[in-house]
């Protein structure tokens, strides 16, 4: 047995969960990855919290880690997370650094969906606290997978966290990263897991969230058709819909967000194979931790 063949038979004896976390950033929108001890043959995984949100911990590299999402409105400054053991519970501080996001100007023809009527806002508003329950949604898995894919060939059109300018108007930072698709794209699944809600949405229209377990969901949106249905299975790079430009778009493309323990953060910081240079051209990533 030659030497590359020896090394691949030793990767493919060896666990891949250290290659299932994300890029570490610790900004807002970012990801922070927080040692939390060895993690002992049978000693359970211990828990943590951020405020009152469970955090996904895992083991890495013989240690547990805290997988700890960032919020985009997050103050720059210190952090408390709170770890528990069953025998011990302390704080564990870290440090969120700022990062200048740019800002976007997108120009709509429809301006019902910048302006909205007083019935168009009672419904938009109703989706967003629905929306906002979706994603604080808390499963736990004994291996989710943070090795994600990118749902639709194509390249990222608009950033996560640019703050957009709608017709001149603010709005609220962009939660998610878009892939410039034409209409009737095939849309997958970005890692296994389980449809979470489906529905056609004022401002993201047709939607899916899928649950990959400890507090890692994904959402595509602005799509043409939904091929999935709450409660399914799907599996990873499975077809759960085509794209298109329902809702609020400018035209026909898919949205993408990744959030993690309730708060979306920077999708480019999970995709394993691929993430986009400042051209737009998709590169490789050449570290795990940033």
């Amino acid at each position: 047995m030659n030497v590359r063949r020896s090394l691949l038979c030793l990767l493919a004896m060896t666990p891949m969960i250290a290659l299932g976390l994300p890029l570490e950033s610790r900004v807002p929108g970012g990801v922070a990855l927080l040692p939390l001890g060895k993690a002992g043959a049978h000693r359970p995984a211990p828990r943590a919290w951020l405020d009152q949100q469970p955090v996904w911990v895992t083991r890495d590299h013989g240690e547990w880690i805290a997988v700890v999402g960032i919020g985009l409105d997050t103050p720059t400054g210190l952090h408390a997370l709170r770890v528990s053991d069953d025998a011990d519970e302390k704080s564990l501080s870290f440090d969120v650094t700022p990062k200048h996001y740019p800002e976007q100007h997108v120009t709509l023809k429809d301006m019902s969906k910048v302006r909205l009527s007083p019935e168009d806002e009672t419904r938009a508003l109703a989706e967003i606290a629905r929306i906002k329950d979706i994603r604080q949604h808390w499963r736990p898995a004994p291996d989710a997978d943070g090795r994600l894919a990118l749902p639709a060939a194509g390249r990222f059109s608009g950033r996560f966290g640019n703050r957009r300018v709608f017709n001149g108007e603010p709005r609220a930072p962009h939660s998610g990263a878009d892939i410039a698709t034409p209409r009737g794209t095939v849309v997958k699944a970005a890692a296994a897991g389980r449809v979470l809600a489906v529905d056609d949405y004022f401002f993201n229209g047709k939607t899916i969230f899928i649950d990959h377990g400890n507090g890692l969901i994904t959402l595509v949106c602005h799509l043409d058709r939904i091929d999935v249905a709450p409660g399914q299975s799907v599996l990873s790079g499975q077809e759960i819909g085509r794209s298109g430009k329902s809702g609020r778009a400018s035209g026909p493309h898919l949205h993408w967000s990744v959030y993690l323990n309730g708060v979306a953060v920077d999708p480019a910081l999970w995709v394993r194979q691929t993430t986009t240079g400042s051209s737009g051209k998709i590169r490789t990533p050449s570290t795990r931790r940033l």
